[in-house]
C-alpha cells in the first residue's frame, strides 16, 4: 500500500521525490501505478478536477510539495514574489530564486541528502552549519558566498555513513560548489529558474493566488 508521500505524488502526476532514493528505483508507487489513488482514478488515466481553479490548484500543490513547505510558507514566498515584479517572467524567476535559496533545499542540491523531507529534519536536529556556525532555520535564506556543512559531528552518524561514498559521485547545479571530501558546499552565485526545473506552471500559481 502507498504511503501517503506516494499519493502526492500520483494525484499530482509527477514525481515530486518525497522518499529520496526510493523514487528513483523501480518500487515507486507512480511507477508501478501511474494514476491517482482510488479505484475508480485508474479508469480515468489522469488528475480529477478539468475547471481553471482545478489544474491552478494542482499546479499550487505540485511545487508547494516539492518544495516540502507548509501552505502559510509557500504563499508568503508567492505574495513576495508578486510584490516584487515588474512582469509575469520576474515574478516566476524570483519565485523560483526565494525557493531554492532555502537552507533546506541547499543541503539537498548539495547531495547531502536524498530529500528535501530529509533535509528539514537534519537541519532542525543540527546537524549542518553555515559559515561555521550551527543553523537550525530549515527556511534560512543562504547568500552568495555563504558556506554549508555537515558538522564534524554528524559526519560520524548512521545517517551519514554513505554520504562519503554518494558526494563522490555526485555533481550540484551549477550555482553552487561541492567540496566532498570536507562535506562542505558553498554558494557561487543565485539559483535560477532555467537549472531549478520546477515541476509546475507558475503562470497558474500566480493565478491562483491572484484570485
Amino acid at each position: 500500500m502507498a504511503t501517503s508521500k506516494c499519493k502526492i505524488c500520483r494525484r499530482a502526476g509527477t514525481k515530486l521525490f518525497l522518499k529520496g532514493e526510493k523514487c528513483l528505483s523501480s518500487k515507486c508507487s507512480l511507477v508501478r501505478k501511474p494514476y491517482p489513488p482510488g479505484q475508480k482514478s485508474k479508469k480515468r488515466g489522469g488528475p480529477r478536477g478539468g475547471s481553471e481553479y482545478g489544474k491552478e490548484l494542482r499546479e499550487k500543490q505540485k511545487l508547494q510539495n516539492w518544495y516540502n513547505l507548509r501552505e502559510k510558507q509557500f504563499r508568503k514566498y508567492v505574495k513576495m514574489a508578486l510584490g516584487s515584479r515588474h512582469k509575469v517572467e520576474d515574478a516566476e524567476a524570483l519565485l523560483i530564486k526565494f525557493l531554492e535559496s532555502r537552507l533546506d533545499n541547499v543541503i539537498f542540491r548539495l547531495g547531502f541528502t536524498a530529500s528535501r523531507v530529509a533535509a528539514r529534519r537534519f537541519v532542525s536536529h543540527r546537524h549542518f552549519l553555515v559559515n561555521g556556525k550551527i543553523l537550525n532555520i530549515p527556511s534560512y535564506s543562504v547568500k552568495k558566498g555563504d558556506k554549508i556543512s555537515l558538522s564534524q559531528k554528524s559526519i560520524k552518524k548512521s545517517a551519514f555513513k554513505n554520504l562519503a561514498v554518494t558526494l563522490k559521485k555526485y555533481s550540484p547545479p551549477s550555482w553552487l560548489k561541492l567540496e566532498a571530501e570536507k562535506f562542505e558546499g558553498q554558494v557561487i552565485k543565485e539559483p535560477t529558474l532555467d537549472e531549478a526545473l520546477p515541476p509546475a506552471e507558475l503562470s497558474l500559481i500566480f493565478e491562483f493566488y491572484s484570485r
